[in-house]
């Protein structure tokens, strides 16, 4: 059974570095259900609202840029998606994303009672010898009215060097903002070159069913698919369900933190 809450040790290590290892959240029969409900998803045979599902082909270049459209709606029966965002709409998914040991980080986050919403509970994918590249960045936004602070990242494959894990700086995130003014805080080539040179990259391997925690302004990337194996990945980006879109715009509303 997955513990209910992060050791203090923990979270000043998570305060230091930036991110921390979970460990395994999901039992197997639990990584299974999540597995086979997004497969069925892709393939449209889930019984959801897909017009309610921002939905995103994969990349067959590699490139960022050449990535399908993010939009609303099925896109076609294929495992070679890239991101499905909005899953707090599936029962299954919003259930996992209510776990005690969230509930905490978000406690320590945002403070004890304070509602959470979701900014993004997406699916990230690399289908096996495939996969987009992800540019270094933060996931800094600036059409709020305040920054999410904490994405959870959970594995549903094996997350590998090969196939495109999580690739971090540790410690970057006490920066604070890199480009305040670029929406999702991509970096400049220059500002790669100076920041993210090889020396500093940590891989942040996973095994399926294990979680990362990562602060939003921690520099990261990832890479294509270079194997067979597909990484299928779960990752929330957590909010103070105060926050307002600039466009009056609000989130949906998951849960309320326990107290710390």
């Amino acid at each position: 059974m997955a513990r209910d809450r992060i050791t203090d040790q923990e979270w000043q290590r998570y305060e230091e570095d930036g991110f921390l290892a979970l460990g395994k959240i999901l039992s197997d029969d639990e990584l299974g259900a999540l597995q086979a409900r997004i497969d069925a998803i892709m393939l449209g045979r889930a019984e959801i609202d897909y017009n309610g599902l921002m939905m995103q082909l994969d990349s067959a270049t590699g490139k960022y840029n050449d990535a399908g459209e993010q939009s609303n709606g099925f896109k076609g029966a294929t495992l070679a998606y890239r991101k499905i965002q909005n899953l707090e709409l599936d029962d299954l998914f919003l259930r996992y994303m209510s776990l005690p040991i969230f509930r905490d980080i978000c406690s320590r986050s945002y403070g004890p009672g304070t509602p959470i919403s979701s900014f993004r509970a997406m699916f990230m994918n690399k289908p096996s010898n495939q996969g987009t590249k992800l540019p270094w960045h933060q996931d800094a936004w600036t059409d709020l009215d305040r920054q999410p602070l904490v994405t959870l990242w959970t594995a549903l494959d094996p997350a590998t060097k090969a196939n495109g894990c999580v690739e971090v700086i540790p410690g970057s995130h006490k920066m604070g903002l890199v480009n305040p003014s670029h929406n999702s805080g991509f970096l400049s080539d220059e500002q790669v070159e100076k920041l993210c040179r090889p020396e500093l990259v940590q891989y942040l391997e996973a095994e399926p069913g294990e979680a990362l925690l990562l602060h939003n302004w921690l520099l990261h990337s990832s890479d294509v698919n270079r194997t067979p194996v597909s990484r299928r990945a779960f990752s929330v980006c957590y909010m103070d369900a105060a926050t307002v879109a600039h466009s009056g715009a609000k989130f949906p509303r998951v849960f309320e933190p326990v107290a710390v």
